[in-house]
């Protein structure tokens, strides 16, 4: 027996060590994902009286701010400061307003063009981005109803009013879902690959569609099995929901809570500290039908009557005017903060046009707006890898609709570009590039492509390249042609 074993003997004789018992954790999830959509939902309305209403029938947020009742005679307004659809709104608009039209194959470009004219596809990406910004995740639904339009729609849904089928981590249905009647009818839009059906249910029981006049005319429908005309979109996955996309204001709300009561107190302690004026008697404004002294206005009219007596210093016959100091440095050290950890990790109070750092610097407005890149960067990987999809879908259900045949399409040959967002200015990058042309680090075709980027098409940069070399004196010719004598 070596040493080592004999120490270990040792330490087993000496230590002994049980293994840890299994105990169960029970967690109470306090919201449902629909009912998490619907909170989001209020937050992005931006009513304070629903914010109200809200949390006072939520459970678990009693010590919350817009929960908390205040004692009576010491009411506060409560104020919320709308920056959750501020959010909302300059991303999905920074996103959308840089977007550049789809191309597809140029021997579908005609039947695009004709898609196109049915619907406005910049607004639909909008309200996509927002929906999805705001609910977690939604789908694209085509349809065809030649009563609407003669060419296919395309809808967006949102997250609360689907629901998807995953196998093996892969979404093989989109479930629409359509209330009737106050929810008393329920229709159930089930789009897989290959078909459409429809359900309909009243009270959670089975009825025939025709029991209700909107959905007698639907039918089941069958088509390619490589066709789903349906296509989901989010642009991060939820760790409280699986297989369900994840909001913005997901682990935010407290934040906006918090940044509501900051804003709040500030609010009632500059009205509360107003003027106050010491009145004896006699200077007590009156009533000028009946005599009686009028009642002080806590907002506009603050005054304390005085009985002779005055706070010390005071003589008691005159008037005096009192003005409370109001700690604003701790007021907005604390707002900003809270501003701070309400928006970090999602966008830049630059971008929503708010300085609170007071820095007029070019470079450092343009390192504050790295975190909504970072957030735009992910939107649009995610609709770029989407919208081919919804555009291929709409192309081959107008195939169907047509001649009845499969339309095959290369998912790569639909492009969906970009614009760059904060770059810097046309000016500064022509100087970049400039150094790195003379320097002899970047050729022309590279420098092309760094300074025009997607703004350009690939034509139209090739014969850029073609002037610049004919400028500076670099042609290119064909190789003279010998012939055998």
């Amino acid at each position: 027996m070596t040493l080592l074993d004999r120490v270990r003997n040792a330490m087993r004789g000496f230590l002994r060590i049980e293994p840890a018992k299994e105990t169960g954790i029970t967690i109470l999830e306090s919201l449902t994902f629909e009912s998490n959509a619907a909170k989001n939902r209020i937050w992005y309305r931006g009513n304070a009286s629903e914010l109200a209403q809200l949390y006072k029938q939520m459970d678990g947020v009693q010590d919350s701010f817009w929960a908390a009742v205040p004692t009576r005679g010491m009411e506060i307004r409560k104020i919320h400061v709308g920056i959750p659809a501020l959010t909302v709104d300059v991303l999905a608009s920074v996103v959308i307003a840089d977007m550049y039209d789809v191309k597809v194959p140029k021997p579908l470009t005609n039947q695009w063009e004709q898609v196109l004219t049915q619907n406005r596809l910049k607004e639909l990406c909008q309200k996509a981005v927002s929906e999805v910004l705001i609910v977690g995740d939604g789908a694209f639904r085509l349809s065809f109803d030649p009563a609407v339009s003669p060419e296919p729609m395309i809808e967006f849904i949102g997250g609360d009013s689907l629901e998807y089928t995953i196998k093996r981590g892969r979404i093989t249905e989109v479930i629409f879902r359509t209330l009737y009647e106050n929810g008393r009818f329920l229709l159930r839009e089930i789009y897989g690959y290959g078909y459409v059906r429809y359900e309909l249910t009243q009270n959670g029981k089975p009825v025939p569609l025709d029991s209700l006049p909107e959905t007698a005319a639907l039918t089941d429908v069958r088509f390619d099995d490589r066709i789903m005309l349906a296509v989901p979109l989010m642009f991060s996955g939820s760790g409280q929901f699986p297989g369900r996309g994840k909001s913005i204001f997901d682990g935010k709300t407290d934040s906006y809570d918090a940044l509501d009561e900051a804003w709040s107190q500030w609010m009632h302690a500059l009205r509360q500290s107003r003027p106050t004026k010491f009145l004896p008697p006699n200077y007590i404004p009156k009533d000028p039908f009946t005599g009686a002294d009028l009642l002080p206005n806590p907002f506009d009219n603050t005054f304390v009557r005085s009985e002779g007596g005055m706070p010390e210093g005071g003589s008691g016959q005159h008037p005096e005017l009192v003005q409370p100091n109001i700690p604003y440095e701790s007021y907005l050290s604390t707002y900003i903060t809270a501003l701070d950890i309400a928006l970090q990790g999602v966008i830049s109070p630059s971008t929503l046009g708010i300085d609170t750092k007071k820095l007029e610097n070019a470079e450092a407005q343009r390192e504050k707006e790295k975190t909504t890149l970072y957030t735009r960067n992910r939107i649009v990987t995610a609709l770029q890898e989407v919208l081919p999809k919804a555009v291929a879908a709409a192309l081959q259900l107008r195939e169907l609709q047509g001649s009845g045949r499969f339309l095959e399409i290369d998912l790569d040959e639909i492009e969906v570009a970009f614009g760059e967002y904060a770059n810097p200015s046309f000016e500064s990058q022509v100087e970049t590039v400039g150094k790195g042309r003379s320097q002899g680090i970047m050729s022309v075709e590279a420098a092309v492509d760094e300074l025009y980027g997607d703004t350009k098409d690939e034509d139209w940069k090739q014969v850029e390249v073609q002037r610049i070399k004919a400028q500076t004196g670099v042609e290119t010719m064909q190789e003279p042609m010998f012939t055998e004598v």
